[in-house]
C-alpha cells in the first residue's frame, strides 16, 4: 500500500537571471513525491541541485533565485504561497531542517538547555514549566548520556556527534512529520558518523517521520534511505529502490557516481568520471549528461529524455536505461596506482617522541618554569616516512591526527621530541623559526579550499606567492611557471585569471594542492582534503595525488576520516586514539585483518554503499576527553580488555611481518585468532544482523 503523499513537487523549475539578462535554471521540471514516514535520498555532483530542492521543499530560495513554474506542496498546501507566519510555523514545527554542520549551527553563547528551550517555544505546545523535562526526554530520544549533566554545556563542550545529535533534539521538539537533512554526517569520523545513522534509522522506524537525506556520501544513503533519487544539471535523473540504484544503476551517470567510491576491500584507486556537468542554461537540447556518457548515441544528442518507468519501479531520464542497468550489474574495476616509488632506505620525514599539549601552564608552573602536570594531547609518536612514500593517520576526531600534522608544518609548538626531514638535522619547533628552505620543504593542504584561498586573489596571485617567495621568479617566469602548475593539476593556463569563487569545489582544491606543489617540496601534509568534496571529485582528486607522488616523488602524510579513502592511496597507516599510536603497519595487512581491538572498531563501523551490508558496531559512541594517566589509552572501550593490567601498564609494542606492530597487551596470535574466529559473524547476511529486509 502506498503511503499518502505528504511532500509533493510539481514540475518545478527554479532559476536566476544572468549578466546577459537570460534566464538560467538551477532546477528543470522535478517531480517528485514523498509518502508519509518514507526516507529519500538526494545524491549527485556539487551543483546538481540537491540542497536547492531540498530547501525549496519548506518553501525557501536562496538569495538570486526565483521559480520558473511549477511548485511544491506539504500536507495539500502551496509552499511558496503560505504566508510568512504560516511558513515559520511549518519550518520547525510539522518540517523541520537539520544542517550539516551542527557546530556552526548551535548559538555557542547558549547552553544546551536554552538551545532546546528555544525550540519548544516556537514549535512546540509544551507549557514552559515543563520544558526542562521534555529536553530530557528529547536528549535520551537521541540516546546522549547523562542528559542532566549536558544540559548545562555549552556546544563547543561537545564533540561532533554530541553537537549534532543536539541539532536532531532541537528538530524533534516540534514533532515533526517531516525532516530535512542537509549533509547531517559529513563532518563526523566514522563511529561518529555510524551511530548517528542508526539513530537516525531508529527515529525513522518509531516515529514514521519522513526524511529527505541530501548526501554525496552514497554509503550513508544507502544505510538509512528506502528510495534514492539521483540528480544531474537540475534535472531528476533516476528514481527508484536504494537497493536498485545503488547496485545496477540504470543510468550512466549514477553508474559513474558508484564506480567512483573507494571500496573498503579493494585495492586501487576508484574510477573518476572525465569531464564535469554542464553550467546552469547549458544543457543543451538533448540528454545533460551525453558529452560524458560512455553509451551516448546520437538520439541522447537530439533529444531531450523523459523520465520514463522502466525496471522494478525505478524512473529513469535515459535513451539506454537497460544497458546502462546491464552494464552496472557487471561492476567497474578499479584504476591501478602509479607506479610506486617509495624508497625506505631514503626517509624523508623522521619524527622521534613527538609530544604535544595543549594544556596552559599555572602561574606556580610560570614562576618554576616548568610544564603544567597534565596528560598530552598526543604522546610518544616515532615514524620515519620514506621518500615517495603515502603515511596515512587515521582515527576518530580528536585522536590526535590534525595535531600532529600541525605539529610537522610548525604550526603547534610540541611541548617534547623533534622533527627532521632527510638531512636528519632537527626542525625548529615553530614555522617562524624555520628558514626559508626548511619552510619550502614541507607544504600543507588544508581541508576546505575556501578557506584558504584568499577570495580577492585571482589563481595567477595565488599561485605566484610560493614563487615569488622561494624561487624569486620575475612577472614573466611566474605566469609560465604558474601555467605549468595548473597543467599539472589538470586545469589549464585559461584559470589563471579566475577568481576562487567562478571555480567548483574540486576545482578550488586542485588550485590549493599546485600551491603546494609551487615550493616544489619534498613533503605534502594532506589535512582531509577530500572530505568535502563529492564522490566524483574526490575519485578525481586522488588520482591526481597519486600521480603527482609518483612524477615529483614526493612524501605525503595524509590525514583523513575515511578509511576507504585511505584503503585507496596510502602506502602504510597509523591508527592512533587520544594521541596515541594503537597499530602501524602496511595498509592491506592492517585493512585485511585488523590487530588492534580499536582498528577493528573502526573499520566495523564503516559504511558501504550498498543497503545490504551493515556496518558492525562494537560498543557505545563514547566520547573520552582526555587519555588515561596510565595503562592503554583504549582500555575504558575495548571489547578485549584482559584486566587490571590494560589499567597499569602502557601495552608493549608487538611486531608482526613486514613492518606491522601494534600496541596491545593481548599477544598478536591470540587477536588474530579470535578476530579470525568472529569474521564470519561480522559478515553474516543483513537480515541477521538486524538489517532491513523489505528493499530498504
Amino acid at each position: 500500500m502506498t503511503a499518502p503523499a505528504l511532500i509533493e513537487v510539481r514540475d518545478l523549475s527554479i532559476g536566476f537571471t544572468g549578466r546577459a539578462g537570460e534566464t538560467l535554471p538551477v532546477l528543470r521540471n522535478v517531480d517528485l513525491v514523498v509518502g508519509a514516514g518514507e526516507t529519500v535520498g538526494l545524491v549527485g555532483e556539487s551543483g546538481s541541485g540537491k540542497s536547492t530542492l531540498a530547501l525549496a521543499m519548506m518553501g525557501y530560495l536562496k538569495g538570486g533565485l526565483r521559480v520558473l513554474g511549477g511548485g511544491t506542496r506539504f500536507r495539500d498546501r502551496e509552499t511558496f504561497r503560505l504566508t510568512a507566519r504560516a511558513l515559520q510555523t511549518m519550518r520547525g514545527g510539522d518540517l523541520a531542517l537539520i544542517p550539516q554542520n551542527a557546530g556552526q549551527a548551535l548559538t555557542p553563547t547558549l547552553r544546551v538547555s536554552a538551545l532546546i528551550a528555544e525550540a519548544l517555544r516556537l514549535h512546540s505546545r509544551v507549557p514552559a514549566a515543563a520544558h526542562h523535562a521534555r529536553a530530557i526526554e528529547l536528549l535520551a530520544q537521541v540516546r546522549l548520556p547523562d542528559p542532566e549533566a549536558l544540559l548545562r554545556r555549552y556546544p563547543h563542550e561537545l564533540s561532533g556527534g554530541q553537537q549534532q545529535r543536539v541539532a536532531i533534539a532541537m528538530a524533534l521538539a516540534g514533532e515533526p512529520n517531516a525532516l530535512l537533512l542537509d549533509e547531517p554526517t559529513t563532518g563526523l569520523d566514522v563511529t561518529t558518523q555510524a551511530h548517528v545513522l542508526e539513530l537516525l534509522r531508529d527515529l525513522a522506524a518509531r516515529t514514521g517521520t519522513a526524511m529527505v537525506y541530501v548526501s554525496h556520501d552514497l554509503g550513508a544513503i544507502a544505510r538509512v534511505c528506502d528510495r534514492v533519487v539521483v540528480m544531474y544539471a537540475g534535472e531528476l535523473v533516476l528514481d527508484g529502490s536504494a537497493r536498485s540504484v545503488l547496485r545496477a544503476p540504470a543510468h550512466p551517470y549514477a553508474h559513474g557516481l558508484v564506480a567512483s567510491i573507494p571500496r573498503l576491500g579493494g585495492s586501487g584507486l576508484p574510477r573518476a568520471m572525465e569531464g564535469r556537468p554542464p553550467p546552469p542554461g547549458g544543457a543543451g537540447v538533448g540528454c545533460a549528461f551525453v558529452d560524458r556518457c560512455a553509451l551516448a548515441v546520437e538520439r541522447c544528442r537530439a533529444a531531450r529524455p523523459a523520465l520514463d518507468l522502466v525496471l522494478d519501479g525505478t524512473r529513469s531520464r535515459c535513451h539506454r536505461a537497460v544497458d546502462a542497468a546491464a552494464r552496472s550489474a557487471r561492476g567497474e574495476p578499479a584504476s591501478p596506482r602509479a607506479r610506486a616509488s617509495a624508497d625506505p632506505s631514503t626517509p624523508a620525514l623522521r619524527v622521534r617522541d613527538l609530544c604535544i599539549s595543549y594544556a596552559r601552564p599555572r602561574v606556580l608552573d610560570q614562576l618554576l618554569g616548568r610544564e603544567p602536570d597534565a596528560v598530552p594531547t598526543v604522546d610518544g609518536i616515532t615514524l620515519d616516512v620514506a621518500r615517495g612514500e603515502t603515511l596515512a593517520l587515521v582515527g576518530e576526531s580528536g585522536s590526535g591526527k590534525s595535531s600532529i600534522l600541525k605539529a610537522l608544518a610548525g604550526l603547534v609548538t610540541p611541548r617534547g621530541g623533534a622533527v627532521a626531514l632527510a638531512d636528519g638535522e632537527a626542525l625548529a619547533p615553530s614555522v617562524e623559526l624555520r628558514t626559508p628552505a626548511v619552510r619550502r620543504e614541507i607544504q600543507l593542504v588544508f581541508q576546505n579550499p575556501d578557506e584558504s584561498l584568499n577570495p580577492r586573489h585571482t589563481v595567477a596571485e595565488i599561485l605566484a606567492q610560493p614563487l615569488r617567495l622561494y624561487f624569486d621568479l620575475d612577472a614573466e617566469a611566474l605566469r609560465e611557471r604558474s601555467a605549468e602548475l595548473l597543467e599539472r593539476v589538470r586545469l589549464g593556463p585559461h584559470y589563471l585569471e579566475r577568481l576562487p569563487a567562478q571555480l567548483s569545489g574540486g576545482e578550488k582544491q586542485r588550485v590549493a594542492i599546485a600551491r603546494a606543489f609551487a615550493a616544489r617540496p619534498s613533503v605534502v601534509l594532506c589535512d582531509e582534503v577530500t572530505s568535502a568534496l563529492d564522490v566524483s571529485v574526490q575519485a578525481a582528486v586522488l588520482d591526481l595525488l597519486d600521480q603527482l607522488r609518483a612524477e615529483a616523488r614526493v612524501t605525503y602524510v595524509f590525514v583523513s576520516h575515511d578509511l576507504a579513502v585511505v584503503r585507496a592511496l596510502a602506502d602504510r597507516v597509523v591508527v592512533l586514539y587520544q594521541g596515541r599510536v594503537c597499530e602501524l603497519g602496511p595498509v592491506g595487512a592492517v585493512y585485511d585483518l585488523p590487530a588492534h581491538p580499536y582498528t577493528e572498531m573502526l573499520l566495523r563501523a564503516v559504511l558501504e554503499p550498498d543497503p545490504d551490508v551493515a556496518p558492525s558496531l562494537l560498543g557505545e559512541d563514547v566520547v573520552e576527553r582526555a587519555p588515561p594517566a596510565r595503562g592503554c589509552p583504549f582500555q575504558r572501550r575495548c571489547h578485549r580488555r584482559v584486566g587490571e593490567i590494560c589499567a597499569s601498564e602502557s601495552p608493549p609494542v608487538q611486531l608482526g611481518g613486514d613492518g606491522h606492530q601494534i600496541r596491545c597487551h593481548r599477544p598478536l596470535a591470540e587477536l588474530a585468532r579470535l578476530q579470525a574466529l568472529e569474521a564470519p559473524a561480522a559478515s553474516a547476511p543483513p537480515e541477521s544482523a538486524g538489517n532491513r529486509g523489505d528493499g530498504r
